[in-house]
């Protein structure tokens, strides 16, 4: 699809998020205006480019799946990253939204402009105008890498777990691994056997629970096919199972302990090396970082050509990688598994509200949002995955399909009174977080006891939802009106 000079409705990206926005919308008004630009040659989000070996979702595959796309195809309860990508294109294909969909085309820019109501957009292809901008980048769409010094002098290779090098071989080298979160714990047990000795720095062990996944049987994809609505009973059972993480969560953490136990026992059968074990076992609440899945993670670690250090990356040199000790460790290769930048999203530095700042000069570090989509001096903007919408327990996209409702039925609010922008008040804005932060003050997600991404350099948290999916699904089924500043359309004016 070629760009246009204008649009009603731009959608930045075309992942889960983008996806979502854009078929809910359609579905509301089949004859919406609505283009999708897509910084990347195909649509798929962060299933498109983490292609590392053993990527995979930790989150059931029931879930993890648009309700108005089910598929009965899946291989396994927890889905692999080929399936997940190749799902999303067919999404796509499904509903139509491949005909509007821009590849190729980043964003550079989107400055709101007053007088005109509408959004001037910049982007790699040419530059147009939107009357409603969705920015659907992802919170997880940007790699992080570590400010080391040294690090330029590296001779050999080096990259991102996000942006693997799928041309390197690993075989028979000295490989570090710099980080242990929910990446690296996928990618370590698929190469161990390939390198000649593996380095995993940890700065923080992370808590361990058995992936309970298994292969979906040819019968069991029959009975989906045939009684769809089997498909829709099964993921209404694991969806309030999981819910029930809630409870313990956010409302009951004296209950984790007792939760707890299964990751110590995990942790006591797969890891016989002492020292290796003591290093592994956290000194925080289950909860407080993300909880990993994973049923070799640990029993990798406690190989013998695994060495596991216990520190922070303090430095680089030609042919090796320092711990905060000063101890050097030759090697050939370097793995970052450093995660993103969910607290500062690039998408924020492009974005210019009505003062002339960036959402990100906005936020200052700290991002909050109104329902999570909405931001006070950002007409006409809704983020898709904004502050406070991430889960430690559930799918992000039943919060996906949740929040392009409230986008669809904000497009239709304002047809209806022929508004040509809405701008959420900052009263309620400011109301809004600090029932979010009053609500996150008990959970384990900020009194667990560690240090975690999910908060800012303030100690506040911009990141977690702090109870029940359902209650954000219920805040987000109509547009509330009164919330927003509402400015009529001119005469003559299209809405």
């Amino acid at each position: 699809m070629k760009l246009p000079e204008s649009v009603r409705v731009l959608v930045v990206g075309a992942g889960f998020a983008g996806i979502a926005a854009a078929s809910k919308i359609l579905a509301e008004d089949p004859g919406a205006d609505v283009v999708i630009i897509e910084r990347a040659g195909d649509v798929g989000g962060t299933w498109r480019d983490n292609t590392y070996p053993g990527c995979a979702c930790d989150v059931p595959t029931s879930l993890y799946s648009f309700s108005f796309a089910p598929s009965p195809d899946w291989t396994h309860t927890f889905a692999r990253q080929p399936e997940i990508y190749r799902y999303l294109r067919g999404a796509v294909d499904s509903t139509g939204l491949r005909q509007r969909i821009v590849t190729d085309c980043e964003l550079l820019s989107a400055t709101w402009n007053s007088a005109a109501s509408h959004w001037m957009v910049e982007t790699s292809k040419g530059s147009l105008t939107a009357d409603v901008l969705v920015a659907a980048t992802g919170a997880l769409s940007t790699p992080k890498l570590p400010d080391v010094p040294g690090i330029e002098s590296f001779r050999g290779t080096m990259f991102h777990s996000a942006t693997w090098n799928h041309e390197h071989d690993v075989t028979g080298e000295r490989v570090a691994v710099i980080g242990t979160g929910a990446s690296a714990v996928q990618f370590v047990p698929e190469i161990v056997d390939q390198a000649a000795r593996l380095t995993v720095f940890q700065r923080t062990p992370a808590w361990v629970v058995p992936r309970l996944d298994r292969t979906l049987g040819r019968l069991e994809k029959a009975l989906y096919r045939r009684i769809p609505v089997s498909q829709k009973l099964v993921r209404g059972v694991i969806y309030g199972y999981r819910e029930a993480y809630v409870t313990a969560l956010a409302h009951h953490p004296r209950v984790l302990p007792a939760v707890t136990t299964v990751a110590k026992v995990h942790l006591r059968r797969q890891v016989k090396n002492k020292a290796k074990r003591a290093a592994l076992t956290p000194d925080f609440m289950l909860g407080c970082k993300r909880i990993l899945l994973s049923n070799d993670w640990l029993k990798t670690l406690d190989r013998p050509d695994v060495d596991l250090v216990p520190s922070r990356l303090s430095g680089v040199t030609e042919d090796a990688v320092v711990d905060a000790d000063g101890h050097s460790y030759p090697v050939d290769t370097i793995i970052f598994a450093t995660g993103f930048t969910p607290t500062e999203p690039p998408v924020s530095h492009a974005l210019v509200g009505t003062d002339g700042r960036t959402l990100a000069e906005h936020w200052d570090g700290s991002p909050n949002a109104f329902r999570g989509t909405t931001v006070h001096g950002f007409p006409n903007l809704f983020l898709m995955y904004g502050p406070n919408t991430n889960l430690g327990h559930s799918s992000i996209v039943y919060m996906l399909e949740s929040q392009a409702t409230y986008v669809a039925e904000a497009l239709r609010q304002m047809t209806e009174r022929r508004l040509s922008s809405v701008e959420v008040t900052e009263h309620s804005q400011q109301q809004y977080n600090s029932w979010i932060h009053d609500s996150l003050a008990g959970t384990v997600w900020n009194s667990g006891g560690c240090s975690s991404w999910y908060l800012d350099s303030e100690g506040r948290n911009p990141v977690m939802w702090p109870t029940y999916t359902f209650t954000f699904r219920n805040s987000t089924r109509t547009f509330d009106v009164s919330h927003y500043r509402g400015i009529p359309a001119k005469e003559g004016q299209q809405v």
